[in-house]
């Protein structure tokens, strides 16, 4: 584990793509801390990724040529910008989004057939995604089709590593956003009084945010909450799929969902992995990583540690939340992880609640998504839904 010239593993081998997660555990057992071509040094043991975060010193996020407000930021800097969003995600204004929220969810599920077979990823999951998103920013319907294309594409630049692809489908995006900022300008006082008016309004010290600052704190809620929230939806909807007890268990006591929720997800991460640089020579893991060594910290091993959590795959209510980096940890927790945590709540009720039972479909086995991506591209599931 000394050369640090020679590559440790491939992070796109047909081996790792079959199958994400069986592959991080083997790292974790064989190389912990790993170098590759495609994802530089890769760190798959909780302790280890627990040091790099709560370590943001030494292991900066400032990772991007593009500014990533605040995600892509390092105290002092980070700790402004922090602050002015975390409002955005304060228990009064998460609580007081339930009923939208609700009110989504059962109109989906409304909206799957009386019984029979329905594909969850696209015709329920990332819906569920797209709409709570723009219903939370307070974006109109009319963007719901444009969003779900640049969705797409985003998907498909981002799985072909083209750099000009992925760049010009971030331009698009962009512009979505400054459409956004520029009608509500036009309309002046009568402009809705939403999530991306009041960033209009938002001031960084003595003076406004400026308008790609704006775009990149939307671009981060967005772009994330796209995918992450439709992956989940999914893998908790296939997990409880294939354990009709659990189901059963949670039909007969909904109150299991919170921590049922977390527990799947540590399982079976939604989002892979996340990226930080060293600003130092530093040794982690039995190997020495000099400055400015790029990291990819993946969540998708360290929350399957045998080290902290026992056997990866037992499912179990009465883990230690505190222990679970579903949502990070450090100064970049996830700061929309109530809300999260409420959507995927509110959802998973409605679906078990206007559902007798959901199923997997053998002859139509899931496709498994990969990285960057977790969960599924495809799940097809038997649904059978109360009158």
């Amino acid at each position: 584990m000394s050369n640090n010239r020679q590559p440790d593993w491939d992070p796109r081998s047909p081996a790792v793509f079959d199958d994400q997660i069986a592959a991080y555990d083997r790292m974790r057992g064989r190389c912990p801390v790993a170098r590759s071509d495609y994802l530089h040094w890769s760190v798959f043991r909780h302790a280890d990724v627990l040091r790099v975060l709560e370590d943001h010193g030494t292991f900066s996020n400032v990772v991007s040529r593009h500014p990533s407000v605040p995600n892509g930021m390092d105290p002092p800097e980070h700790t402004a910008y922090r602050a002015l969003i975390e409002p955005y995600f304060a228990p009064e204004r998460v609580r007081a989004f339930q009923p939208v929220c609700r009110g989504v969810a059962a109109d989906l599920v409304g909206q799957l057939p009386a019984g029979g077979g329905v594909e969850l990823m696209g015709g329920f999951a990332r819906d569920f995604a797209l709409r709570i998103q723009c219903a939370f920013m307070g974006w109109p319907a009319e963007l719901h089709e444009p969003l779900r294309q640049w969705t797409h594409r985003n998907q498909e630049a981002t799985l072909s590593g083209d750099r000009a692809a992925t760049a010009a489908v971030a331009l698009e995006f962009d512009g979505f956003v400054r459409g956004l900022l520029d009608a509500r300008r036009k309309a002046g006082n009568a402009a809705p009084d939403d999530v991306t008016t009041r960033l209009l309004r938002e001031r960084i010290g003595d003076r406004p945010l400026r308008d790609e600052e704006i775009v990149s704190i939307v671009r981060n809620w967005t772009v994330g909450e796209l995918g992450t929230i439709a992956a989940s939806v999914g893998i908790l909807a296939h997990y409880l799929a294939a354990h009709p007890d659990l189901q059963r268990r949670i039909r007969e006591d909904p109150s299991l969902l919170p921590a049922a929720i977390d527990e799947i997800l540590r399982i079976h991460a939604p989002l892979i992995a996340n990226r930080r640089m060293t600003t130092r020579a530093v040794e982690i893991g039995g190997r020495r990583l000099e400055a400015g060594a790029r990291i990819s910290l993946i969540w998708a091993s360290a929350n399957r540690d045998e080290a902290v959590f026992g056997d990866p795959d037992e499912f179990r209510l009465d883990r230690d939340s505190a222990h679970n980096l579903l949502y990070g940890a450090g100064i970049h927790v996830c700061p929309g992880a109530e809300l999260a945590r409420l959507e995927l709540r509110v959802v998973m009720e409605e679906l078990l609640a206007r559902t007798r039972a959901f199923a997997l479909m053998p002859d139509k086995p899931p496709v498994r998504a990969t990285y960057p991506a977790g969960g599924f591209t495809s799940l097809a599931l038997w649904v059978e839904r109360c009158s």
